[in-house]
């Protein structure tokens, strides 16, 4: 034995090797699975081409655009306003990336050929898992089409650049560029998700466009080409384009204070603002910005249920990696009896996250043409939206504490995940407005309830514990004392038969059977690791693990 050998202290062993790269889409069963039960057809290349480009060089670049965060340039060396942010190479790989393969359009440039949301979707759901901070401009860019749709006195450079353009950082008019990316700000400081208590002004000018006068507390993507927000103008709130740079190349007088220092999404900057004559066109009609804005934030939400989704599906690989390598008390932590309850558990959730996700996803491709789809998706995306975003920080957790000390550690990707995951529960409405909106969808709507039910309906018979859950829902629907201070409740039982329901219908039998036992029935616990002990672990399990092709 040599010297070194002798006092060598650094020996490692019984630790995991760093998870291998792979295709997130061709190597993901559990995505594959609830894409193809919900889409019509072939499903298209662009998805292997992604998930291969996703799973391995985006996977670095998401770790590089969040550890080198964005950087606020206000001024020029000779003190002229510049008003820019700043990123990391990687940020725009990420965005080219994206933009190059349809995750902004993909919905509107083949939206006759039957499942181009659920494809988007999927298309979010790989991109997400490498970073989910880049898809915030993404996502806003995506639901502004339907918005811009109503601009009728805007250039229809916009709409064609939003459908067909490209990834294009220059900093130049909208109207030379390759490509378009549109931002969002709708939040002042004394209104929140009250927008009605918004007090920015639009004042209209001879030419048609508007000065815009105020500020927003929230400015999402400052650097993206556009802003859509709300303004108060004589007939009452009105939405607005606000464009960075204008036509004739200066800047937009919209005024950055400072950056946002927030908990997570560190790739992508946020931002307070104020404008001072800032000029924007108005879309839709004076006194219509809420239901303009609504149609945009029906599909937002969406995303944020497909970007929950993934930051689980994330997470939960990781923690399927290591517990399959690492050794405890003789044994594979995989083999052991606890650890095996956590995982199936872990993926049991996932799995019925991730089904609901794809059935909104499928339920807005039907909408233009099925009256029924179009009721579900209304109350269904704020039903999926809360449940799924509010699960989201709980399962990262659970996933972290599978790995131990390392998963707190910022050299994998679990904190990134950890800091992200409570964003898309407070993004785009909290969990009360969307309760709300559930309350407000079938007193307004009576045919959301039921294109609601018609969708539990078609699940019945299929499991004891499903029907008994269904005819309490529907009582506690039916119980209008006090419903909104149940709203909460209702809701969540309301995702977990929906939840059920998909997977009762796709034939999931180990899944739908342990789902509706322990999450209808009431055996399980607070905490993850809970089912009861005689569920096939192993069964569920397989459903969820990654697949390398040879």
């Amino acid at each position: 034995m040599s010297y070194s050998d002798r006092f060598d202290t650094h020996i490692v062993e019984n630790q995991p090797t760093p998870p291998t790269p792979y295709n997130l889409w061709s190597e993901d069963p559990m995505l594959l699975h609830w894409t193809q039960c919900n889409s019509i057809g072939e499903m298209p290349e662009v998805l292997h081409h992604y998930g291969q480009l996703a799973g391995h060089s985006l996977m670095d670049d998401g770790e590089h655009a969040n550890k080198h965060k964005p950087e606020l340039h206000l001024f020029d060396r000779y003190g002229r306003r510049r008003d820019e942010v700043h990123f990391h190479p990687s940020y725009h790989r990420l965005m080219d990336s994206a933009m190059s393969k349809g995750v902004h359009n993909y919905s509107w440039q083949h939206k006759n050929k039957g499942s181009a949301h659920i494809v988007r979707a999927a298309l979010l759901f790989m991109h997400c898992q490498a970073d989910a901070g880049t898809t915030c401009p993404l996502t806003m860019t995506h639901a502004a089409v339907p918005a811009l749709k109503q601009g009728k006195h805007l250039p229809p450079y916009w709409l064609e650049k939003l459908v067909h353009g490209q990834y294009d950082p220059r900093d130049i008019p909208a109207m030379d560029k390759a490509g378009v990316t549109i931002g969002m700000g709708m939040t002042e400081k004394q209104g929140g998700s009250d927008v009605r208590r918004n007090t920015t002004k639009a004042i209209p000018n001879d030419d048609g466009s508007y000065s815009i006068i105020g500020h927003k507390f929230f400015f999402s993507a400052p650097m993206c080409d556009a802003h859509l927000i709300l303004a108060q103008t004589e007939g009452g709130l009105s939405c607005f384009l606000l464009p960075r740079i204008l036509e004739n190349g200066q800047r937009n007088h919209v005024r950055i204070q400072r950056l946002k220092d927030k908990l997570g999404d560190w790739s992508n900057a946020s931002s307070e603002v104020e404008f001072t004559g800032a000029t924007g066109f108005l879309i839709g009609e004076e006194g219509r910005g809420v239901p303009v804005i609504i149609d945009m934030v029906s599909l937002t939400r969406l995303d944020c249920m497909i970007g929950s989704s993934a930051l689980m599906r994330q997470g939960l690989v990781q923690a399927v990696h290591h517990v399959s390598e690492r050794e405890a008390f003789g044994k594979r932590l995989i083999e052991q009896p606890l650890m095996k309850n956590v995982i199936a558990d872990l993926t049991l959730e996932c799995a019925s996250h991730v089904a609901l996700t794809m059935r909104v996803a499928k339920a807005v491709d039907a909408a233009e043409n099925d009256n029924t789809e179009a009721a579900f998706a209304r109350i269904a995306t704020a039903i999926g939206k809360y449940w799924i975003c509010k699960r989201t920080a709980t399962f990262i957790n659970e996933a972290q504490e599978c790995l131990g000390g390392i998963g707190y550690v910022e050299e994998n990707i679990l904190p990134r995940l950890y800091r992200q995951a409570p964003l898309n529960s407070i993004w785009e409405g909290s969990g009360n407005v969307q309760c709300l909106d559930v309350l407000r969808a079938i007193a307004k709507d009576p045919q959301s309830k039921h294109a609601l039910f018609q969708e539990l309906t078609h699940a019945r018979g299929k499991n004891r514990h499903y029907d008994n859950f269904v005819v309490e829902l529907t009582l506690a629907f039916n119980q209008h004392e006090d419903i909104e201070v149940r709203s909460r409740l209702l809701t969540e039982k309301t995702a977990l038969a929906l939840q059920a329901a998909q997977l009762l219908k796709h034939g999931e039998g180990v899944l739908a059977d342990a789902f509706c036992e322990s999450r209808l029935s009431h055996q399980h616990g607070m905490a993850f690791g809970t089912l009861p002990a005689h569920v096939p672990f192993d069964d569920i399990i397989a459903t969820g693990l990654v697949t390398p092709r040879q």
